[in-house]
């Protein structure tokens, strides 16, 4: 594969909260020549939460979470997906649902994890959650915030519309101005951090891809597979679940959490975080520790 862009190490020094040691994987089969990077830090041997970010984050979006997690006797292991964060960010034309699902899958095969909690929001969830169907035996709990299974069946919000108009228009994606457009709630600052990745245009390929690939329609690659996973959830399903809610997000907000948890079986009613938006992991350390209260 050519034209690979990897992130300088300079550009990650400095970043609140986040003084984690990062690790790599460059076999990953399948994704000859790619680099993927993620965090694992905790307990061995115990539960695993496997933390997937969305658009346009990275693993720099659990830094609150992560060590409640850790705190109480876990393990997480948190990857920046193909295109974002510390790993390797391919030319424009590679990006596809496939491609995202396949990564992580292998990143399970590759670190032999079991009892995984799928921790999930935006992308993460899009394609976390079809993950059991290729490793149901692994998967025994489910965090899962501000997102959704694109099935095809339905129109997605309005304001997720107008987002995507943005990204099309904006191709140069200021990560910083995307998240503001996303979700006003994160603090200029904190926004500023989430830029480390993406220097430059070049770097932005994996977050330019991302609006244009979601399931909206039947056929849309990632909607029957999306529809599959939602009917497992629903009839089987014996696991933990906890759905939570940033409250203000105009996108993937209380009415499509309360969806979603009406698709997993035995679900809890939604954990509302009233002062949180669509990054709900920015107020991320209730969600952590009602999932430790409702789990353990």
């Amino acid at each position: 594969m050519t034209d690979i862009y990897r992130t300088p190490d300079d550009r990650f020094l400095n970043l609140p909260d986040f003084d984690y040691q990062p690790r790599y994987i460059e076999d990953l089969s399948g994704y000859d020549g790619l680099r993927m990077h993620y965090l694992d830090e905790g307990a061995q041997g115990g539960r695993v939460f496997l933390c997937l970010h969305g658009e346009p984050t990275w693993s720099f979006l659990y830094r609150k979470m992560l060590p409640v997690f850790v705190g109480g006797g876990h393990r997480v292991v948190a990857p920046d997906f193909f295109g974002f964060g510390r790993s390797d960010k391919p030319n424009d034309g590679v990006y596809t649902f496939d491609f995202h699902r396949g990564s992580l899958l292998r990143l399970v095969e590759r670190l032999d994890l079991s009892n995984i909690t799928i921790v999930c929001q935006d992308w993460g969830g899009l394609i976390g959650l079809t993950l059991p169907l290729d490793i149901s035996e692994r998967v025994t709990g489910l965090i899962a915030m501000n997102t959704i299974l694109c099935t095809g069946e339905m129109p997605l919000p309005d304001a997720f519309v107008d987002w995507r108009v943005w990204a099309a228009e904006h191709p140069d994606m200021d990560i910083a101005e995307a998240m503001e457009v996303i979700d006003d709630t994160v603090p200029q600052a904190i926004r500023e951090a989430y830029r480390a990745p993406f220097p430059d245009e070049r770097s932005k390929a994996g977050a330019r891809a991302f609006p244009v690939i979601v399931p909206t329609e039947m056929d849309t690659p990632g909607a029957e597979i999306s529809r599959r996973a939602r009917d497992w959830w629903q009839n089987e399903w014996a696991g933990q679940s906890l759905i939570a809610c940033g409250v203000h997000d105009q996108i993937l907000g209380l009415p499509v959490m309360q969806l979603l948890a009406g698709w997993v079986k035995n679900a809890p009613p939604v954990f509302e975080v009233s002062d949180a938006g669509h990054f709900v992991q920015e107020r991320g350390e209730a969600v952590a520790k009602k999932a430790l209260e409702l789990f353990d």
